[in-house]
């Protein structure tokens, strides 16, 4: 029985090639751009799911300042790990991770590489987590302070297959570090990642104080830490987050509170709450399984379409003893088989695309027949979409009176006719809805790289410099400043793209009792402003003499949220360092547009870590050379690395970036599915009316008017499916814009081009069918039987 299922269902499928052809490509497309979709969801929901403790592990948060001025931050200082471990009975376990921004430079023997990501850490990273020791002991990774636990990607770099363990690195050309365990290399979906880890020992030696506080284990002002707790089970996170706060605040007068965030959480949740991350993953579900309905409509729109064809073939079978079941069955083998082909060809695609989909994706995903999860997604998308589609098309077919469709007269009756039409509005629905989001991702993405952002970012690189180029600085500046190419040399404490250190260690004339300000503070020299083109809203800027290191600009966000009224020449106080204002620059964008303008304060030093060379698009080459030729006369050991002020700030919206390039594909791929089935329709409709169409031509009808009569209906599906989708549309992206401070309108021409664009592609899908038609001979068309 079920080998006659499978020889009729080839029949059937080899006799109606083209439709045939359309089906599987249209259903394989749509697996294929699926089921990547959901290995992207499945790989974004999975990271640090693989601790065993993963439910029991929190991150400590820091929330300072209150109201629009509130601040929330990763880091958290030390001896919070220290009392949350000792004095709170739900921590079972506590960790410390200070990333590491000194060291990099890592030698065996004459094999010398900078490595970067490296950190110091406690042991007890290795008792919370679950990373695999391949060598060494995990309740002893680290033997003593100069001891370092290498993952094995990076012992391979420094070792080649010599065993590492009890060898020596060289950190720097000065400080000697031990070889004691070797990881396996951290999972891809980890949010803890490092190539190298040291000793949190270590780095507590080199501790040189922070005012009163002489050691890190009683340092309540710098919030460097990230600090990890795992709490025993049922214990209850904002209770731990309240404990932790009372007892601080009472070590450290002031009104800081911590809130604890699940690992989980960590990569989808920013640590203020923000669910963007995890927004973009559920647009990516709801997308993944909006192009797999598209597909599966398309399947049932042209099962049901072609029903009429196939009436008397089931009529013969029920009339020679088929039961109802037996051809449910066989129009399911048909649909499985149709199914199974579309799965073939589009496992096919995506081994070929799945580079492609990686690099604009941001991925890297590996496309493995051994890996369990990607079966499961495949095996889920393509079970649910044959259920939903085989099903109602099997009923439909089986479901014929025998009498009535021999004698020609069946009829579907008009519920029949309005679901299949309701199946086309679907389609376009989601397909002009995922256009009117590429368009106006398209337009903010725009408008975040056109945008004034308050200073020059045009030809400025940057790098950050070292002690040897730092020593010699005036020398350095002096000579680049006579080269080619160079318009301008300055330096300043941070990049000017996203400013990070943050203090509210301030005071002023006039400020209220209990006030809480937070403020970003940035060194710079007196050549930093004029050389990014600020403003000045009032006073001037740096003279460079010695008299600026007693003073301070402010941004105008600074003064307005300090409340300061005529600032200049009045007193202002950051770290205990009494200063006058000489200046207030007007306000410009350091940080995501997603962010508000923050204060920040400008103070005079005449050196920094971070230098800036300005030139212009001719010679920007000659400009970099010159850097990289003075580079190599004081830092012949290190790398010399550089960036345009420009990419770091297209850097703030990578995720934007590649949600836009991803909706572009999608909304492509879309209208493609949804066009093959309007393809297929049409065809089928030309093929029923082929009689209609001789006789209308034989009584005068103009091509023109054959067009009109099979293209109006599928265009007025269109324009209902528009109808439908710019409310959808508009609410779906003035959601996803809320995210930003800084944000575009979306007008109305937004619409009228999705709706156009709609319209256009659907006329000339369904018009290639209709003009063939329409030019057909009608005596051929009458002849047919």
């Amino acid at each position: 029985m079920f080998k006659n299922y499978f020889v009729t269902a080839f029949r059937n499928l080899w006799k109606s090639k083209f439709y045939t052809a359309i089906n599987v490509s249209g259903l394989s497309v749509g697996l294929a751009v699926g089921i990547m979709i959901l290995l992207w969801v499945q790989d974004e929901m999975s990271y640090d799911t693989f601790h065993g403790n993963a439910k029991n592990i929190y991150k400590i948060n820091s929330h300072l300042g209150t109201g629009v001025g509130e601040q929330v931050w990763e880091g958290a200082p030390s001896p919070v790990a220290l009392f949350s471990k000792s004095d709170i009975p739900e921590v079972a376990n506590a960790v410390r991770i200070a990333p590491n921004y000194n060291t990099s430079l890592f030698a065996n023997g004459n094999n010398k590489f900078v490595i970067t990501n490296t950190a110091y850490t406690d042991k007890s990273l290795f008792q919370i987590f679950n990373f695999k020791f391949l060598q060494g002991n995990s309740k002893q990774p680290f033997r003593d302070a100069n001891s370092i636990v290498l993952t094995q990607s990076t012992a391979r770099k420094l070792f080649g297959n010599t065993n590492p363990m009890g060898k020596v690195i060289v950190a720097d050309n000065n400080e000697n570090f031990t070889v004691t365990g070797v990881l396996e290399d951290f999972p891809q979906n980890s949010t803890i990642s490092y190539a190298m880890l040291l000793p949190i020992e270590n780095y507590a030696k080199k501790f040189r104080g922070n005012g009163a506080w002489k050691t890190i284990d009683e340092d309540l002002g710098n919030y460097y830490y990230y600090i990890y707790l795992q709490l025993k089970p049922n214990s209850d996170a904002k209770t731990v987050g309240s404990k932790i706060s009372k007892i601080f605040n009472d070590k450290h007068s002031g009104d800081t509170r911590f809130a604890l965030q699940k690992l989980t959480d960590l990569h989808l949740y920013a640590p203020d709450g923000n669910p963007a991350a995890m927004q973009t993953v559920r647009i990516f579900t709801i997308v993944a399984i909006l192009i797999l309905f598209i597909a599966c409509v398309n399947y049932v729109n042209l099962s049901t379409g072609r029903s009429m064809l196939r009436s008397k073939e089931v009529s013969v079978r029920k009339i020679i003893g088929a039961q109802r079941a037996q051809l449910f069955m066989q129009f399911i083998f048909e649909s499985a088989t149709i199914f199974a082909l579309g799965s073939l060809v589009a496992v096919i695609l995506i081994k070929i695309l799945f580079p492609f989909y990686n690099e604009i994706s941001g991925k890297n995903l590996v496309f493995s027949f051994s890996n369990i999860n990607m079966w499961l997604v495949i095996l889920f998308s393509i079970a649910g979409s044959l259920v939903v589609a085989s099903i109602y098309p099997a009923l439909l077919l089986s479901s014929f009176k025998p009498i009535e469709a021999l004698k020609g007269k069946l009829s579907f009756g008009a519920g029949n006719t309005q679901f299949r039409k309701i199946l086309v509005v679907t389609q376009f629905v989601f397909s002009i809805a995922l256009i009117i989001a590429t368009i106006v991702i398209s337009l903010q993405l725009k408008f975040i790289r056109e945008k004034n952002l308050g200073y020059d970012r045009e030809y400025v690189f940057s790098f950050n410099i070292r002690q040897q180029i730092f020593d010699h600085f005036a020398a350095v500046r002096y000579e680049l400043l006579k080269k080619q190419g160079v318009l301008g040399v300055t330096t300043s404490e941070t990049s000017i793209v996203g400013v990070n250190s943050t203090t509210g260690d301030t005071e002023w004339e006039g400020k209220k009792e209990g006030f809480t300000f937070l403020i970003h503070p940035m060194g710079i020299d007196e050549n930093y402003i004029p050389l990014f083109k600020m403003q000045m809203a009032d006073g001037a800027n740096f003279t460079g003499s010695k008299s600026d290191s007693a003073h301070v600009i402010l941004n105008e966000a600074a003064v307005a949220e300090a409340g300061i009224k005529d600032p200049i020449g009045k007193r202002f106080t950051v770290w205990q360092t009494n200063a006058t204002i000489i200046g207030v620059v007007k306000n410009f964008n350091y940080a995501s547009l997603k962010q508000r303008i923050e204060p920040t304060v400008f103070y005079y030093t005449p050196a920094n870590w971070r230098m800036f060379i300005k030139t212009n698009g001719k010679d920007a080459a000659k400009a970099i050379a010159a850097v990289q030729g003075m580079w190599k006369k004081y830092c012949p050991e290190y790398p010399f690395s550089y960036s345009f002020v420009d990419e770091d700030y297209d850097a703030l919206y990578k995720t934007e970036q590649r949600t836009g390039m991803l909706f572009n594909v999608f909304s492509i791929v879309a209208i493609v599915i949804s066009c093959l089935g309007l393809f297929g329709l049409a065809a089928y409709t030309a093929q029923v009316k082929t009689k209609e169409i001789g006789i209308r031509k034989v009584l005068g009808a103009t091509v023109t008017n054959i067009v009109q009569l099979l293209a109006k209906d599928f265009i007025s599906l269109v324009v209902i499916s528009l109808l439908i989708a710019i409310p959808i549309g508009w609410w779906a992206m003035h959601s996803w814009l809320q995210d930003f401070v800084f944000r575009i309108n979306i007008s109305w021409w937004v619409f009228f081009l999705a709706g156009a664009l709609a319209i256009f592609i659907a006329l000339l899908t369904v018009s290639m069918h209709a003009v063939r038609a329409a030019l057909a001979n009608p005596v051929k068309s009458l002849k047919e039987e």
